[in-house]
């Protein structure tokens, strides 16, 4: 793992590059926000905003939702992946929100990993990202980074989360999540990252690693 001294250096050259980015996801309401992100489980969020332009105008909120059948949705979201138990989730989870929470999206933790399809990396975003409060979702492209440039060294996930929450300044949390997101998509590829392009490189102990294997 990097040096504190170095993470801050990185996190701010990775500030400089992506401050101004957001999640790809478009939505509008926490509800929205939450369907979404759990459609874009091992799908893309272009693909995902695909789907929800049109879904969204006919099925605008918990209750609309609520009425569909699985086999319904199913229809319409099937061109993402794992579709068909997304749909068993969203429905399900709708009935839930309408029938428990007045048909809002409850701004916790515990009521949230408790809903349908709803895991820690869902959560955190809803989180964050629909109610800024402090939440460091770690997704595919947060994991690898974090832990290739070194604001990380951890395995799994659950520990890569802990250790950017301890690494990262909780007034940031939310925005690094998209910094290290963004620099997943656009730099640190997953295969042939494009370290001469990166504006970390000189820091990274990914590619310190590679040029003392060359």
């Amino acid at each position: 793992m990097l040096n504190p001294k170095n993470i801050s250096i990185v996190l701010t050259l990775l500030e400089k590059k992506y401050g101004n980015t957001s999640t790809a996801l478009i939505f509008k309401t926490p509800f929205q926000l939450l369907v979404s992100t759990m459609l874009a489980a091992q799908s893309t969020d272009v693909q995902v905003n695909k789907i929800t332009k049109d879904l969204y105008r006919r099925y605008k909120n918990t209750y609309d939702f609520s009425l569909l059948t699985a086999d319904q949705l199913e229809e319409e979201i099937k061109s993402v992946g794992l579709y068909r138990n997304k749909a068993k989730n969203i429905v399900a989870m709708s009935k839930i929100l309408q029938e428990n929470f007045s048909g809002k999206v409850p701004n916790n933790r515990k009521s949230l990993e408790a809903l349908p399809g709803v895991g820690r990396k869902t959560a955190n975003v809803v989180l964050s990202v629909g109610f800024n409060l402090p939440a460091f979702a770690v997704d595919t492209h947060v994991f690898r980074v974090s832990n290739r440039i070194g604001l990380a060294n951890a395995t799994n996930v659950t520990k890569t989360e802990e250790q950017l929450m301890i690494n990262i300044s909780i007034d940031k949390w939310g925005e690094a999540h998209h910094w290290l997101i963004w620099h997943g998509r656009k730099i640190c590829k997953a295969r042939n990252p494009l370290c001469e392009e990166c504006p970390v490189e000189e820091y990274c102990l990914y590619r310190g690693n590679n040029e003392t294997k060359d």
